[in-house]
């Protein structure tokens, strides 16, 4: 399969040997909450379903987006093999027919099935003694000897273009429903998903003195010492463009998903805020390790400690819980400006 951002970045992971990123906390400058105001408390990690259980219509052909065809006769086992497809699985109804899931699909109703993708990295033999009738995979799934194996098995496997910005959000639906024979499954999730976007995005503040807030996206593992900026591949520019902010990598001139963050490179980006995933906090040892980082501390967000955290596990999933995502960016990143939001 080709590569994608997804597979570049897993293995920049891989060749790092640890998983995890960085932060916390927050800060004040134009458009920002008082230094110190903290993040709202997460919400119960759960995926929202459709009422009801759809049955699926099957058989069904789809193309894959490997280029395949794939028929698909039974929906009975499924084993998504990324976080996004599991949340999108159960969030159509069909939950109580998935037999597996990736490491970070870790919402509450697939916390107990047994793992067998690790950061794109696939246990063909851990997938196929589930005895799945069906598996669904994207173009950033991993290793092409283990998708290979699972096919030459006979399972039919369905792969999903990635997700990379807002507008994949029914794209990514359709694709998923239309391979579990629910499509009007997928046309309701998608008519309830839209509206609690565009609600969000309609409460964003306005730019305080028509200046926007510049915030970075930094991709973090600690404990390797593996330090990266987002640019405009990163998957992240949407979400903050979303939310009435410049992606400050992207304006930056970063135009790659990710490169080595520098004294320079930061100083370039100049950002107010500093966009990380949350399981990263110990990995930095915290917001003060954070600063310790080679140019953070120098930024205006890093001199004003602003960090905004997103789980990792729905931060660049562009899915059902994309408006919750969105809604929590927008009250870390305005603070009581964008309360209006929840």
């Amino acid at each position: 399969m080709r590569t994608t951002r997804g597979t570049r970045l897993a293995r920049t992971a891989l060749a790092a040997l640890t998983l995890v990123l960085a932060a916390a906390g927050c800060g004040g400058t134009p458009n920002a909450p008082a230094a110190g105001k903290k993040a709202p408390a997460s919400a119960p990690d759960r995926v929202e379903p459709l009422a009801g259980t759809p049955e699926p219509r099957l058989p069904v052909t789809v193309r894959s987006a490997d280029g395949t065809r794939v028929t698909v006769s039974s929906a009975d086992r499924i084993v998504p093999l990324t976080g996004s497809l599991n949340e999108i699985v159960f969030t159509l109804g069909l939950g109580g027919r998935v037999v597996a899931r990736d490491i970070t699909a870790t919402f509450e109703q697939a916390k107990d099935l047994p793992v067998v993708t690790r950061a794109h990295d696939v246990s063909a033999e851990s997938v196929l003694s589930l005895k799945p009738t069906l598996v669904l995979a994207d173009t950033s799934t991993g290793p092409a000897e283990a998708v290979d194996q699972i096919r030459d098995a006979g399972i039919p496997l369905v792969v999903v273009e990635p997700a990379r910005s807002l507008t994949d959000v029914g794209t990514r639906i359709d694709a998923v429903a239309a391979a579990l024979g629910v499509k009007p499954a997928g046309d309701e999730l998608k008519s309830r998903t839209r509206p609690r976007i565009a609600a969000v995005q309609k409460d964003v503040p306005k730019p305080d003195k028509g200046r926007q807030p510049r915030v970075a996206f930094l991709y973090l593992r600690g404990t390797a010492s593996v330090y990266l900026l987002g640019g405009s591949e990163s998957g992240a520019s949407s979400l903050l463009e979303a939310a009435g902010a410049v992606d400050a990598g992207k304006e930056s001139g970063v135009t790659q998903d990710f490169t080595a963050i520098t004294s320079e490179a930061l100083a370039k980006a100049a950002p107010d805020a500093i966009l990380v995933m949350s399981k990263g906090l110990a990995s930095v040892n915290g917001m003060d390790g954070l600063l310790k980082i080679p140019g953070v501390a120098q930024t205006p967000a890093g001199m004003d400690r602003r960090v905004v955290t997103i789980d990792d596990g729905v931060l660049l999933n562009y899915g059902p819980r994309t408006d919750q995502v969105l809604k929590s960016l927008v009250t870390q990143l305005y603070g009581d400006r964008g309360e209006g939001t929840a």
